[in-house]
């Protein structure tokens, strides 16, 4: 479904443009879910949901061949944000139900590790992941990274200054909470921008 060469998009950005764009971050409902009982009140809000902004954090390592587990799960309307903190809940089965559903549409970037990384912390079977990589493709975008699809297609430019910091830790900051929560956010609006 290759579309015509007249669309709004480049096939590339450069850092220039990006750092040309007002930044920008989400700015609607958080839910921070570390316990079970927050866990129960949120699924309500995420039952309803079709299209969904997918990611994963990981506390970095610095040692070769060492791997921490998967610490959060990002999912993302597009004004509700739902942050599971899998080092404290694991990985519930009301979470792995959605990741199973594919009548729920999971929008994300580079998603094959992030969905490996959940797998090793209790299997299901994955299904309704939408790759933005390859999806973005079909519009003659060649620049896949997150932060080059956010200004190309959203028109504005997202911090990643917290990727490396630790989410093991016992609290996340703000800085960190939102960071997550936007990562999530702009693949829902990428894809329903896309998709319009």
């Amino acid at each position: 479904m290759k579309m015509g060469n007249n669309l709004p998009y480049k096939p590339n950005i450069t850092n220039d443009e990006i750092n040309q764009l007002p930044i920008n971050n989400f700015k609607g409902e958080l839910f921070y879910i570390d316990t079970f009982k927050k866990l129960r009140k949120v699924m309500s809000d995420l039952k309803g949901s079709t299209v969904l902004g997918f990611d994963t954090e990981t506390r970095p390592t610095f040692k070769k061949g060492r791997l921490n587990e998967v610490s959060l799960l990002q999912l993302s309307t597009k004004n509700k944000a739902f942050l599971f903190r899998l080092n404290k809940i694991g990985l519930p089965k009301e979470v792995k139900g959605i990741l199973s559903d594919d009548s729920v549409l999971k929008i994300g970037v580079a998603i094959r590790d992030d969905i490996s990384s959940l797998r090793k912390l209790d299997d299901f079977k994955p299904s309704g992941f939408i790759e933005l990589q390859e999806y973005v493709k079909n519009f003659g975008i060649e620049d896949s990274g997150l932060k080059k699809l956010v200004a190309n297609i959203l028109g504005f430019k997202i911090s990643k200054r917290q990727q490396t910091s630790n989410w093991e830790a016992d609290e996340l900051t703000q800085a960190q909470i939102l960071y997550a929560a936007t990562d999530a956010w702009v693949c829902q609006e990428i894809y329903h921008t896309l998709s319009q």
